[in-house]
């Protein structure tokens, strides 16, 4: 794939990585957040971390399908950058309008409300990953150490999706389409894994 059509399409991500954004503020400037707009805003933020994180681990089993699709591997580390960022949006909302920035509201809300403590996990788990998303990290890691540091994104993700169970309500199944997709993804790994395996066996 040439230069321009990758600049082209990265152009494309970021235009669709923003545009949640754009609808909150939007709506925001508008008053047409409706009737609860912190809820809006926290549900929009955090919805939107857990797919583009789910989206950014897509894209090593879909690549590995075939040689053509090699290029994908560009949009990776966009796709989970943007994933910290709206994590940051969304565990903000908490502290600004849900707790009003009180260390104390907040301390007892992680201590009573195991959805909370869960959302904090997945976001810590994520800020080593933003902090290592450069080449120049890449080359002082090592790329064995950065990629197993890198596969905290697994973790990440499992928490972000029980922080989403345990915030909805006995019954909802909202988070139910985005647990099965993550589920294959990390079904896929090791299948692939092993298949890769298969077509290069380790000779002696």
């Amino acid at each position: 794939m040439n230069r321009s059509t990758i600049i082209l399409l990265k152009s494309l991500t970021w235009a669709a990585c923003l545009w949640p954004l754009a609808l909150l503020v939007y709506g925001a400037v508008t008053n047409t957040l409706g009737a609860d707009p912190t809820a809006k805003i926290t549900f929009t933020t955090g919805y939107t971390t857990l797919l583009l994180l789910i989206l950014s681990l897509g894209v090593t089993p879909v690549r590995s399908l075939s040689p053509r699709l090699s290029w994908l591997v560009r949009f990776r580390r966009l796709l989970g950058l943007f994933a910290f960022f709206y994590g940051t949006l969304h565990l903000l909302t908490y502290v600004a309008l849900y707790a009003g920035f009180d260390i104390h509201a907040m301390l007892a809300d992680i201590e009573k409300r195991r959805f909370i403590t869960m959302g904090v996990i997945a976001w810590l788990l994520l800020v080593p990953l933003a902090a290592t998303s450069t080449n120049w990290s890449i080359r002082k890691l090592g790329g064995k150490r950065w990629n197993r540091l890198h596969k905290l994104v697994y973790l990440a993700a499992i928490c972000g999706v029980i922080h989403y169970w345990w915030q909805v309500k006995p019954g909802v199944l909202s988070p139910l389409r985005l647990t099965i997709v993550l589920a294959v993804l990390l079904f896929a790994r090791p299948v692939l894994a092993y298949i890769q395996r298969r077509k290069n066996p380790v000779t002696a």
